[in-house]
């Protein structure tokens, strides 16, 4: 049986998002899988590609054929340099910043703007302190 490891259409219309399958190949794009082995949500920034990685080698290496979107996923994820040998397993994959708590951003920004003020205030005093000593230095050489 000829199996292909390729991208199984799921989500609404405009809002798609897939599952990443191996099929025997001459089954429907969104038939009957023999197991799913990831997801790929093309629209989120940066795309979320989760693909098991183990199971992903398996089917390679039992002879599973990705499709070209898939196998450009398992480049992006590094599972094909791994399966063919080749340096650059890590992968290219951009992974989402975490989420910030917005109470933990407020009072960040709240620190931040004390740190300005101080700052401001510790430079007027420096310079307060400077206009007098150098007029006192102009009055001793005069």
């Amino acid at each position: 049986m000829a199996t292909k490891i390729r991208l199984k259409r799921m989500g609404k219309i405009r809002a798609p998002y897939y599952r990443v399958v191996v099929a025997d190949s001459r089954t429907k794009r969104d038939g009957r899988v023999i197991e799913e082995i990831g997801k790929y949500h093309p629209t989120e920034e940066p795309s979320l590609i989760d693909i098991s990685s183990e199971r992903a080698q398996y089917w390679l290496g039992v002879g599973a054929q990705p499709s070209e979107q898939v196998l450009v996923l398992l480049k992006v994820t590094g599972d094909w340099q791994k399966f063919k040998g080749l340096p650059g397993a890590e992968g290219t994959l951009r992974v989402k910043a975490p989420k910030v708590d917005p109470s933990t951003a407020i009072e960040a920004a709240a620190k931040d703007a004390e740190k300005v003020k101080a700052n401001a205030s510790e430079k007027k005093a420096a310079a307060k302190a400077e206009a007098p000593a150098a007029d006192a230095t102009e009055d001793e050489q005069a």
